[in-house]
């Protein structure tokens, strides 16, 4: 009996399930255009390629533009506010959601497009 009575609730919920489901997020990709690696690569590893940019930065003061966080946000912070993170929908923010990954790399580092935020500064 019990396990009618599971395979009745897993019929009754999977349909559910399946629903909620419908594929990648839709993100604001900012500018994007070509990436330093393709799609796929990035969405797999772009954290490991962003920590190992750091530790190299911050302990052997080598610096890397072309895979630095400064270099990602100024191509997929969102031509509405400039931003990665200040939407749902922004490029960060929304992967990070759809995925259920804490994100934290904006509690230290602007989220913003410098370029942004100078031109904001130099208006004031």
């Amino acid at each position: 009996m019990k396990r009618l009575a599971s395979l009745l609730l897993c019929l009754c919920v999977a349909p559910t399930w399946a629903g909620e489901v419908t594929g990648t997020p839709k993100l604001d990709i900012g500018r994007g255009g070509q990436c330093v690696e393709d799609t796929q690569w990035m969405r797999k590893n772009h954290m490991h390629m962003l920590k190992h940019q750091r530790d190299e930065a911050l302990r052997k003061g080598i610096r890397d533009e072309k895979i630095s966080l400064k270099n990602c946000i100024e191509c997929h912070a969102s031509m509405k506010d400039d931003s990665v993170i200040a939407r749902a929908d922004s490029f960060c923010v929304g992967c990070h959601k759809y995925e259920a990954v804490k994100l934290d790399c904006f509690e230290c580092h602007s989220g913003k497009r410098k370029s942004a935020w100078l031109q904001q500064r130099d208006a004031k």
